[in-house]
């Protein structure tokens, strides 16, 4: 990645099974899609890319076998290093998200699970907005949409491919557990502001619910949930939006940071 977060295509292979498959996927990149992906001068279609690139992303287009061996093996290395460490944590928040993603489709359907993607993301249909500075529409063209979690991501990535579904890759759902700064008990500290109950149900919507599944969550009424639902969304804290026959209430930025302490 460079320093204005961009990330060549080719290094995202949403295909691979694991990242073995996906570093072979890599190195066998044709030199035309590497210079298109690199961004270098001249190539057709040129497709953003770091604004000075190197000696060595020419060489790479070019298909040096140098440059080529220095990518594999740089990037195995930084996999062992950075990321084999965490790997067990990333797989279960990985298994979390899926789950929570699921149950969204489940409940609400596809508005559903465009809705609670992201807090700052906006479910129009059929436009999904996302943060950019840049306006921009990317057609589906009939081959859908692949949404892969990533949990190193802070923000959305979309790769266009004529040729198969577009990948949109967001961050990966965080619900704050084993984390050193104690921001997972954040509903405890919040109680003397917003009462036990509110505060219980605030920080129980770190992951979207309706309104049937945070009464089951916080062990409420029905109408219990509605109410304390409806208090914390007049606070500005909470976003409801209609789901076919249900509602689905999510946190916004403010009760998100109000949670983290921030």
């Amino acid at each position: 990645m460079t320093e204005d977060g961009f990330v060549p295509d080719f290094l995202l292979q949403p295909s691979a099974r694991d990242f073995d498959e996906a570093l072979e996927a890599v190195a066998s990149t044709p030199a035309e899609r590497l210079a298109l992906d690199l961004g270098l001068a001249g190539a057709p279609g040129r497709n953003g890319g770091p604004g000075r690139p190197g000696r060595w992303a020419h060489d790479l287009a070019r298909g040096v076998p140098s440059a080529s061996t220095a990518l594999v093996e740089d990037t195995r290395r930084y996999f062992r290093e950075s990321v084999e460490p965490l790997w067990p944590r990333i797989r279960s928040d990985a298994l979390t998200d899926r789950a929570l993603r699921a149950e969204m489709l489940l409940r609400g359907g596809v508005d559903a699970l465009l809705t609670t993607l992201g807090t700052t993301w906006r479910w129009e249909p059929p436009t999904l907005h996302l943060p950019s500075g840049s306006t921009y529409d990317v057609p589906l063209c009939g081959r859908g949409l692949l949404l892969v979690p990533s949990w190193f991501a802070t923000g959305p990535m979309v790769m266009y491919r004529p040729e198969a579904a577009t990948v949109l890759v967001y961050p990966m759902y965080d619900d704050g557990a084993g984390r050193a700064d104690g921001s997972a008990d954040r509903p405890e500290a919040l109680a003397a502001l917003l009462g036990r109950t509110r505060a219980q149900v605030l920080g129980l919507l770190r992951s979207p619910a309706t309104t049937t599944a945070l009464a089951e969550r916080a062990a409420v009424s029905l109408a219990a949930a509605s109410q304390h639902a409806g208090v914390l969304r007049g606070a500005g804290l909470v976003a409801t939006v209609r789901t076919g026959s249900s509602v689905l209430h999510s946190l916004t930025p403010l009760g998100a940071s109000l949670l983290a302490g921030g």
